[in-house]
């Protein structure tokens, strides 16, 4: 049996016309032999309007309510998207998170895919059907609707794709695949037709917004080819797959992400163990620490600076004044305006001279770089906010990006 898993993003079926289109999309695949599942998000800002619909009616934080408000949405969608189906003559069924058998931890508006038991939607392949799939939801252990948190269909996606054994997941989107930058701000960035798992994790991860880094991660984890393409045209898009480069520089693209804060705890002990207790307490509330940077100060005190996302500020202030006053900490600074821009490729590692270069550039645009991190496939720095588009044109043009590597 060849599987093929698609996932419709909110923007594809924002409207009855752009579901009329998928449907459309669908049953072609279908008809053509393939063996199909399909995930949908929620329509077009759906799911914006439950959560101020929320924020209207309570003040308060009801984390398991929320799980059962924002599944709505996709359940909407995917009916929606399942009744023109039908109506073109091909049967397809709709199922939830948990009818699909996504089984997920308890952690509520943030729960993560324990495992996949996918018989329901096994039955109804056998029958000629297509399984139309909420995303971003499952149930827990504990018979819990739960949520997967930003970008969860495009980890429903993946991990149903991994537990069919499916040959390909399709990301269908309002772009036609992943650019060396973001093309509204560099207009000659250039479409990547192939990307290696690790660097379309470090461009997801780093904030390209085209696929979340978690459905890249299980991707990784269990080599699903993913091809990431347009909802409104049949070209050609962009495909990740098991990286073949060796030691060859390949410089792939340009991520960026102005939605991010700067904290730094000031005169803190110099002493082991202080960094875990840090980072403990802020990962321990779900927060996704970004870039971490330690610097030595006088009287063996350091200074310890990272990055968290906008939307996890409000969590992260207190528990970081809390620290610091367990620990004596002199004070600590919180930052709203920069922007992290990061250069991705395999072989960076091996390439000295392009750090030069990236750092050449920027200073040649007057762009001061305030924090600076490299891995084995990225160069990331920190800078002001209103110097992050000058930062990406500049570098875009410099390493020469809108040429064919």
């Amino acid at each position: 049996m060849s599987v093929l898993v698609q996932k419709y993003g909110g923007t594809s079926v924002g409207t009855p016309e752009r579901i009329h289109h998928v449907a459309e999309r669908i049953v072609s695949t279908r008809r053509a032999g393939t063996d199909l599942v399909v995930v949908v998000s929620a329509m077009a800002d759906t799911t914006d309007d439950l959560l101020e619909l929320a924020g209207k009616v309570s003040r308060s934080s009801h984390p398991r309510e929320l799980d059962m408000l924002l599944t709505a949405g996709e359940r909407i969608s995917m009916a929606l998207v399942a009744m023109a189906v039908n109506d073109r003559g091909q049967e397809a069924v709709s199922f939830t998170g948990s009818q699909s058998g996504i089984v997920t931890d308890t952690s509520h508006t943030r729960a993560k895919i324990l495992e996949v038991k996918a018989d329901r939607i096994r039955e109804e392949l056998k029958r000629g059907r297509v399984v139309i799939v909420a995303g971003f939801q499952g149930v827990s252990r504990d018979r819990e609707v739960t949520t997967l948190g930003r970008g969860g269909s495009d980890t429903t996606a993946v991990a149903l794709a991994a537990a069919l054994g499916a040959e390909a997941c399709e990301i269908y989107t309002d772009v036609d695949g992943v650019y060396t930058a973001d093309p509204r701000i560099v207009p000659q960035a250039r479409k990547l037709p192939e990307l290696s798992y690790d660097e379309m994790l470090e461009l997801a991860s780093l904030g390209a917004k085209v696929l979340h880094n978690r459905s890249v991660e299980i991707a990784r984890r269990f080599r699903v080819p993913i091809h990431v393409r347009s909802s409104f045209n049949s070209n050609e898009g962009s495909r990740i797959r098991k990286g073949d480069q060796m030691e060859q520089v390949v410089i792939r693209g340009i991520a960026h992400d102005a939605d991010v804060a700067k904290v730094a705890l000031l005169g803190v002990p110099d002493r082991p163990g202080v960094a875990a207790e840090i980072f403990r307490e802020v990962g321990g509330r779900g927060v996704n620490v970004r870039m971490i940077v330690q610097a030595s100060g006088a009287d063996s005190k350091n200074d310890v600076t990272f990055a968290v996302g906008s939307h996890d500020v409000k969590i992260v202030l207190p528990i970081v004044e809390e620290v610091r006053k367990r620990l004596g900490a002199r004070a600590f600074v919180y930052d709203p305006d920069v922007a992290i821009i990061s250069v991705v490729g395999e072989g960076l590692a091996t390439s000295p001279g392009t750090a030069g270069e990236v750092f050449a550039a920027l200073a040649k645009a007057g762009v001061n770089i305030e924090i600076i991190s490299t891995s084995s496939i990225t160069i990331t720095c920190i800078v002001r906010k209103s110097d992050a588009e000058l930062a990406i044109r500049s570098l875009h043009d410099a390493l020469q990006l809108e040429q064919e590597a």
